[in-house]
C-alpha cells in the first residue's frame, strides 16, 4: 500500500512563544480542556513507550489518569511487560496523538511507582468489574485460551463475592516525572510549531526552545 499521495494542508492557526503557559503541566492542562471540548473519545488516550533490557523499543497504548506539578499517571499490573520495563529503566515517554486539531505533546522523563496509599484511593474509584479483572489477569503472561481468563475472573467473582474487592499488591500506579515536555502544532507547509520545555537539572526550572519543524 502506497501512502505517498496522502496529503494534509495544516490550515490550523499557529502556536507561539506568547501562547506558552509558564509551566508544561498548565500547558497540557489548557490544551488537555481543549481537546475535551472537541468532543474527543477518551482524549486522555496516549503511547507509553519503554525500552526493554535488550534494548528494544517497546510500545504500547495506555490511559492519563491525572496530571498535575508532579507528572503524568498512569495504572498498571507490576508484572506487565510495561511496569518491568519502567522498573529497570526508571525511564519513559509519552506520546499523545491530537490528530483533529493537528497537535501532538511528547513527554520524557523518570518513572516511579506511586506510593501505595495513592494506589489505595485510585483504586477505590474502579468499577468492580476492572477490580475484579485486576486479579484475574496476570498482565502479559501467555495463557492457553480466553476460557482460562474467564474462569480466572469466575474464580475472582466467587472469592470478593459480597465484599468490597482489595487491590492486589501486583497493581498499582507509576508516575512520570518529565524533565522534556514538546508541544507539536501543525501549520501549512510543513512550517509546524515545536515550543519544547526542558527542566535545567539544577535549579528545576523550565526553559524553552524551539525547535525546527
Amino acid at each position: 500500500m502506497d501512502l505517498s499521495g496522502v496529503r494534509e494542508a495544516y490550515e490550523t492557526g499557529g502556536f507561539d512563544e506568547a501562547d506558552l503557559a509558564d509551566d508544561p503541566f498548565a500547558q497540557f492542562q489548557r490544551w488537555f480542556g481543549e481537546v475535551e471540548a472537541a468532543g474527543y473519545w477518551e482524549p486522555n488516550a496516549m503511547v507509553l513507550s519503554t525500552v526493554t533490557a535488550d534494548g528494544w523499543p517497546s510500545a504500547r497504548n495506555v490511559l492519563l489518569k491525572k496530571v498535575d506539578a508532579d507528572g503524568f499517571v498512569l495504572f498498571t499490573n507490576y508484572t506487565s511487560d510495561k511496569a518491568v520495563e519502567m522498573d529497570v529503566s526508571g525511564r519513559a515517554a509519552l506520546t499523545f496523538s491530537w490528530t483533529e486539531l493537528r497537535r501532538q505533546v511528547r513527554v520524557t522523563g523518570t518513572a516511579e511507582r506511586l506510593a501505595q496509599a495513592e494506589s489505595d484511593t485510585y483504586w477505590a474509584t474502579r468499577p468492580r468489574g476492572s477490580q475484579l479483572g485486576a486479579w484475574a489477569s496476570d498482565q502479559s503472561a501467555v495463557v492457553p485460551d480466553r476460557a482460562t481468563l474467564e474462569a480466572a475472573y469466575a474464580e475472582a467473582e466467587d472469592r470478593w463475592a459480597d465484599r468490597d474487592v482489595e487491590r492486589p499488591g501486583h497493581w498499582g500506579g507509576y508516575r512520570v516525572r518529565p524533565s522534556m515536555v514538546e508541544f507539536w502544532q501543525g501549520r501549512p507547509d510543513r512550517l509546524h510549531d515545536r515550543l519544547r520545555y526542558c527542566l535545567d537539572g539544577d535549579g528545576g526550572v523550565w526553559t524553552v526552545e524551539r525547535r525546527a519543524p
